[in-house]
């Protein structure tokens, strides 16, 4: 029942708010119920936090299943959990320059680093492209073979959104190669499966991180694998991944290695 939920975690902030109607025109668009989740030592403080965001997406959505919960455990350990039976995990950010509250900064960099299924990271400073108009395209970012799950996710929601994938080519010491390396049999394989997807690929004179960051002020979302390299403190993500978290102009996905 994965594909039939997306949870969103939440706390009284507006920029919380900001990820909650994100995640709830999320569940619309694939046909699922949207949870909302409050992380708190103490259930009893979830209710108005709760009950504010249940009000706020009956009044927008009012045929959209919806079903609200306060977990325990911390907002990175609560969170984790759901993005296992979930076929998305949302939360928002401010992004690099500061936080506020406690779904900000750090927390959403570790959540990264250890959600079970794909994360959306939504930043509240910035308007994303063909967030309203429902156009634009889905960005993706790959690195190797193994991130035929990462394109897969991304032309799926190219399929939902109606929208192209496009992958950018990097010119790096005077060739031209994929950010970071896609490989073009599975993209191949991948426009046998979603007829209805372009692909587009573009060849830009800059690093990954930096083309793909240029390239978020165009994109509906992006699309990268979670390349977590071992760390003191756990699990940590990737250069261009820790980019995109910090500073990406739309929303961005990222989707863990099988």
């Amino acid at each position: 029942m994965t594909d039939r939920r997306v949870a969103v975690g939440v706390d009284g902030s507006l920029i919380s708010v900001r990820a909650l109607d994100w995640a709830a025109q999320e569940a619309v668009r694939r046909g699922a119920a949207l949870r909302v989740v409050y992380a708190v030592p103490d259930r009893d403080e979830a209710a108005p936090v709760l009950d504010a965001a249940a009000a706020r997406v009956r009044a927008r959505h009012p045929e959209l299943p919806l079903e609200t919960d306060a977990v325990e455990g911390g907002v990175v350990r609560g969170l984790a959990r759901e993005s296992g039976t979930a076929a998305l995990t949302v939360v928002g950010t401010r992004g690099f320059g500061g936080f506020t509250g406690p779904l900000f900064g750090s927390v959403s960099l570790r959540l990264a680093a250890h959600a079970q299924g794909p994360l959306a990271v939504v930043r509240g400073e910035h308007p994303c492209a063909g967030e309203t108009s429902g156009d634009g395209v889905v960005l993706l970012g790959l690195n190797d073979d193994t991130d035929e799950r990462t394109a897969a996710y991304a032309f799926g929601d190219a399929e939902r959104r109606g929208a192209a994938v496009r992958v950018l080519r990097a010119w790096v010491r005077g060739r031209a190669r994929a950010v970071e390396a896609a490989p073009r049999a599975s993209l191949a394989r991948l426009r046998d499966l979603y007829p209805a997807v372009g692909l587009e690929t573009r060849t830009v004179r800059n690093g990954p991180a930096h083309a793909l960051l240029d390239a978020t002020r165009e994109a509906a979302v992006v699309v990268i694998g979670a390349h977590r390299r071992p760390g003191g403190l756990g699990p940590r993500l990737g250069p261009v991944a820790l980019t995109l978290v910090h500073r990406s102009h739309c929303p961005v996905i990222v989707v863990p290695a099988p």
